[in-house]
């Protein structure tokens, strides 16, 4: 690894906490984030068929948004990736919009033109990818 010098998130606000202030705000809490921007993805289980929540880093894509299935280097991939893997349909929170989405995960051509945008939105996915032998999924939600 060289020596680039990565951001480090702010974890003042994760988890239950930033999607409960995104939620109560509309968004005016919680959007931008470390100098970036968030949504919060409403997936469902593919076990449970419980509704969970997640706050995931973004770009918008034109109509769609594309997020990326880090996991923070992790060997394994995110259980919101898996879920919207087993159930694609899904619905997002832009701000104070509740979008329906569905969920693609990009690949060839398209995943590295995407890689580098988001690479370029969180510097940190780049560090993230060299840490696991896995492809890091990039993720399409396509407005339905």
């Amino acid at each position: 690894m060289d020596d680039t010098s990565y951001p480090e998130p702010d974890l003042r606000l994760v988890g239950a906490e930033h999607i409960a202030q995104y939620e109560a705000t509309g968004g005016r809490v919680g959007h931008d984030w470390n100098n970036t921007q968030c949504l919060i993805a409403h997936t469902i289980g593919r076990r449970s068929g419980r509704l969970i929540k997640r706050a995931l880093i973004y770009a918008p894509l034109g109509d769609a948004f594309v997020v990326v299935g880090s996991k923070a280097g992790a060997d394994t991939h995110p259980e919101w990736y898996r879920n919207m893997c087993a159930v694609p349909d899904i619905v997002v929170q832009v701000r104070d919009e509740l979008i329906p989405v569905r969920a693609r995960t990009s690949s060839g051509a398209e995943r590295a033109e995407l890689w580098a945008r988001m690479t370029r939105e969180f510097p940190n996915y780049q560090r993230y990818q060299e840490l696991t032998d896995r492809e890091i999924p990039v993720v399409v939600l396509e407005r339905r």
